[in-house]
């Protein structure tokens, strides 16, 4: 008999079918307030988890007595409670590697869309007021040989780091709890304080996870430390950046501007003043978001659920300290 699972994102016919050849599935369309009921009823004989949003929670895992593991569609898991999986011994997968180069290639587009008002003037265009030779108040910042500061350099600062040194022949700082020798030796990064980073740098990256640690980690005094000229860019996770602070040293020019892929409340709310703020790039979230890029990471996910409940796990793994005991 098959192993029962829950799976609560729509993946495409080739994977759905690879999930049947070994499982038998309840589907879900997310797990919402609306449909949780029944997403515990489904859970009551289920071993597997996959999909991804919602909130995976301590209730959740109360309704799922038999469950082994649990994978999802993201390479973020702050929507779960990984702490309470360990201590279940629930080996949680993730999706790392599949997006890498993707959102890489975004945060390298909002520097360029930022730094050259793409957006702003583009709408400037199609509004018809192109009318003869532009003057300064049309004019961007260029890029190239600018500094970039990278404050998180995983995989995908790694990438950035390798745009912005060979495409655009850029110096790089970087802040990070670890020495980076691959990102020193190849792109010829510096690390450094995040106080020196973000007083020396023209683009300043933000690529971390949401954590207890990260949490408004860039604010008022942050801020006001980076230079006038620069660009603040976020593909991380909203709630890294004070908004409210952002906001105010954005209308006050204490920078240059701000390319932003993720925010405090998503989606972002239709009065948010970034929404009206012509030095602000504002994008829904969409760093991982193209067709191959999706599919590489729900098929990702899909071999970590049949990896783990195999018991043959060997990456992936957000807590592998229960693969241990």
């Amino acid at each position: 008999m098959k192993p029962s699972i829950v799976l609560y994102k729509k993946l495409p016919a080739d994977l759905h079918q690879r999930l049947e050849e070994h499982f038998t599935i309840t589907e879900f369309d997310g797990i919402t307030e609306s449909n949780r009921s029944q997403v515990f009823d489904a859970l009551q004989n289920a071993e597997g988890l996959l999909g991804s949003g919602g909130k995976i929670d301590k209730e959740l895992f109360d309704h799922a007595p038999r469950l082994r593991a649990v994978s999802t569609i993201s390479v973020g898991y702050d929507n779960f409670d990984v702490k309470e999986l360990t201590r279940r011994q629930i080996p949680m997968m993730h999706t790392p590697t599949a997006l890498t180069d993707t959102v890489a290639d975004t945060v390298m587009a909002l520097v360029l869309a930022t730094a050259r008002r793409v957006v702003n003037v583009a709408e400037r265009v199609k509004a018809g007021e192109w009318n003869d030779n532009i003057g300064a108040d049309w004019f961007g910042t260029d890029v190239h040989h600018k500094t970039m500061g990278i404050v998180g350099m995983g995989r995908i600062g790694l990438a950035l780091a390798q745009r912005a040194h060979f495409g655009f022949d850029m110096p790089i700082l970087y802040n990070a709890r670890s020495q980076h020798k691959e990102a020193e030796e190849k792109f010829g990064a510096r690390k450094c304080e995040l106080d020196e980073l973000l007083k020396e740098s023209d683009f300043v990256c933000i690529l971390l996870p949401m954590t207890e640690q990260t949490f408004h980690l860039i604010g008022k005094n942050e801020l006001a430390q980076m230079k006038s000229s620069a660009i603040l860019i976020n593909a991380g996770r909203g709630p890294v950046i004070d908004e409210p602070a952002l906001i105010d040293a954005l209308k006050a020019k204490t920078i240059y501007g701000a390319g932003l892929d993720v925010f405090e409340t998503e989606p972002l709310p239709k009065d948010s003043p970034l929404l009206s703020l012509p030095n602000v790039v504002a994008l829904p979230h969409i760093g991982s978001a193209t067709h191959e890029t999706r599919y590489d990471m729900a098929a990702c996910a899909v071999d970590n659920l049949i990896a783990a409940l195999k018991g043959d796990v060997k990456q992936f793994c957000v807590n592998p300290e229960v693969l241990k005991k």
